[in-house]
C-alpha cells in the first residue's frame, strides 16, 4: 500500500469497474466480485487489492499471491491462483498504469484555491478551480487555465500561456512559452530561458538576443531540473505526449515530435528536429542542425552527430547501426584477448 503520508487513495472499484479502466476481460474467480481497495505487488496483495504481472521474474510471486485480482496475460490464465480473479489483457502493464490513475489521480483535488503569500499581478487571468501556493510570482499578462496547479515559490514570467490540468511543481521558471493541457512540470524545471547563442570573436563574445518561446503541446511530463532553452529567432517545440526525464538539457530550436521518451542526462544542441516516437537512452547526445526520424531508438550514452533515418536503431559515439556497434565490440574485445593470449 502506498503511504497514506503522501498518497491519498481513491475507490473502492469493484471488478467490473477496474476491468473497463484498464480495459481488460473478466475471468477466473469472477464470483469474488468484492470492493478492491488498492493496486499493490504481487508479494503485498490481499484479498482487497488488485495486482498485476507481465514480468516472468515475478512468477514465483504470481503462484503465491494473496490478490484478490490479478492483471494477467492470456497465456497465464490456467496458471494463474484458482482463489483470484483474473483481468485479461494482452497489455497487462497498460492495464495497471491506468489503474494507478484510478487509486490514485493526480487531480484529485477539485477546489481551487489562491495563497494570501503569492504575487499575482492584477493582469492575469485565472480560471476555474486553480491551485496558486505561496511564494508564487507571476507576471503581468499571464493566463492559467481551469484546474492547473501552481506549486510552492514557482516564478511565472510575463505572457506566459498555461493551458487546463497542468501541475506545475515547485520551484520551477517559466518565461516566453505556451503551454497547452494536462502537462505535468516537475520542481525546478527552466523552460524559456536564453538560449547560448554567441557571435564569437576577440577579446568579447557579442550577445545575440533569443527573441524565440518554447511552445509545448498536451500531455507532457518534464522531470525535475531539466531546461528547454527558448529559441533564438523561431520557437523550441515540444510534441503532445513526449515524456522527458530529469536533468536532461533541450536548446533553442530544437524540435521534438509526438510521444517521445527522453531519459535522464540527454542533451540536445540548437536546431536538432527529431521526429515521433524516438526514444533515446540515458545520457546520449545530439548534436546541433541534425534530423532524426520517426521512431528511431537511441541506445544509451551515444552520441548522435549526423541524420538517422526512420525506424533505426543506433549505439555508440559516433552513434550507427546498433548491431554493427556491438559487432565492432565483440571484434575489439576478441583482439585483445588473443594478443594477451
Amino acid at each position: 500500500m502506498a503511504d497514506p503520508r503522501f498518497f491519498e487513495v481513491e475507490g473502492p472499484f469493484n471488478l467490473k469497474q477496474l476491468a473497463q479502466i484498464s480495459g481488460s476481460e473478466i475471468g477466473g474467480n469472477s464470483e469474488n466480485d468484492i470492493n478492491f481497495l488498492d493496486i499493490v505487488s504481487l508479494s503485498s496483495a490481499t484479498n482487497s487489492d488488485v495486482s498485476f504481472i507481465d514480468n516472468p521474474r515475478y512468477f514465483r510471486d504470481f503462484l503465491a499471491t494473496q490478490a484478490g485480482a490479478i492483471l494477467i496475460t492470456p497465456n497465464l490464465v490456467d496458471k494463474a491462483p484458482p482463489t483470484a480473479a483474473l483481468l485479461i489483457s494482452e497489455n497487462p502493464y497498460l492495464g495497471f498504469a491506468k489503474l494507478t490513475q484510478a487509486f490514485y489521480p493526480i487531480y484529485s483535488q477539485k477546489i481551487g484555491h489562491i495563497n494570501i503569500g503569492a504575487s499575482i499581478d492584477p493582469s492575469v487571468v485565472i480560471g476555474k478551480n486553480v491551485i496558486v501556493e505561496t511564494g508564487v510570482v507571476i507576471k503581468e499578462k499571464v493566463r492559467i487555465g481551469e484546474g492547473s496547479a501552481i506549486g510552492v515559490n514557482t516564478y511565472i514570467g510575463k505572457g506566459v500561456e498555461i493551458g487546463s490540468n497542468c501541475n506545475i511543481g515547485s520551484n520551477a521558471t517559466l518565461t516566453h512559452c505556451i503551454i497547452g493541457n494536462q502537462n505535468i512540470i516537475h520542481p525546478g524545471v527552466r523552460i524559456g530561458q536564453d538560449g547560448f547563442g554567441f557571435s564569437p570573436g576577440k577579446p568579447d563574445h557579442t550577445k545575440i538576443n533569443q527573441l524565440g518561446r518554447v511552445v509545448i503541446g498536451d500531455k507532457i511530463e518534464i522531470g525535475a531540473n531539466t531546461t528547454i532553452d527558448r529559441g533564438s529567432s523561431g520557437d523550441t517545440k515540444i510534441g503532445n505526449g513526449t515524456k522527458i526525464d530529469n536533468l536532461v538539457h533541450i536548446a533553442h530550436n530544437v524540435e521534438i515530435g509526438t510521444g517521445c521518451f527522453i531519459t535522464a542526462q540527454n542533451g540536445f544542441a540548437g536546431s536538432a528536429i527529431v521526429g515521433d516516437f524516438v526514444s533515446f537512452g540515458g545520457q546520449a547526445a545530439v548534436t546541433g542542425h541534425v534530423t532524426i526520424g520517426n521512431d528511431v531508438q537511441v541506445s544509451g550514452q551515444s552520441g548522435v552527430t549526423k541524420n538517422i533515418a526512420a525506424g533505426k536503431k543506433v549505439a555508440g559515439h559516433p552513434a550507427q547501426d546498433a548491431r554493427l556497434h556491438w559487432k565492432g565490440l565483440a571484434v575489439i574485445k576478441k583482439l585483445v584477448k588473443q594478443k594477451r593470449g
